[in-house]
């Protein structure tokens, strides 16, 4: 195991939304913006944002970082851009505003029809049916995520009803 291995995802949480350049196995070198770092095997997902070309996603599988070096510090507008990378296109049309505007919403109407509802994740953006089920942005019926299949669809008629209500 090396030393990057070693690191805790304490440790590695601080690569996240910095540049760096990674030394890797067989003198081989990478750079880019850290997305995220996977805790269980210390991969390091790099991302490039090339000049009118979509972004370019880097992998360096952690058995293979010798050692990984800040180049940059990340403003606003890249944190924001890196926090995009992996969100689904549907939601990219949204607006962050618009996006919380339909979460409150649809919250605001499955409460209404005694529907538990609350919000999950770090910024809250996932909301919870009952502890079985979640609707995650950009809040539509393709959206709903549950084990229990009679709940999900049950949910997913409501959230659909609620959006055609609203056209």
């Amino acid at each position: 195991m090396n030393e990057w291995q070693k690191k805790s995802p304490l440790d590695w949480e601080t690569y996240v939304n910095k540049r760096v350049k990674v030394a890797a196995d067989e003198k081989n070198e990478y750079e880019g913006w850290v997305v995220t770092v996977d805790p269980v095997s210390a991969s390091v997902v790099l991302a490039n944002f090339p000049e009118n070309d979509p972004v370019s996603i880097l992998v360096v599988l952690g058995h293979a970082v010798q050692e990984v070096s800040i180049t940059q510090d990340a403003d606003d507008e890249m944190k924001a851009r890196l926090s995009r990378v992996f969100e689904p296109e549907e939601s990219k049309a949204y607006s962050p505003e618009e996006l919380d505007k339909r979460k409150n919403d649809l919250k605001k109407w499955l409460e209404t029809n005694h529907v538990p509802v609350t919000e999950q994740g770090e910024a809250g953006r996932t909301l919870c049916v009952a502890g079985v089920l979640t609707i995650d942005p950009p809040y539509s019926p393709e959206e709903c995520s549950s084990s229990n299949e009679i709940i999900l669809s049950r949910v997913q008629g409501l959230v659909q009803s609620y959006l055609e209500k609203q056209q």
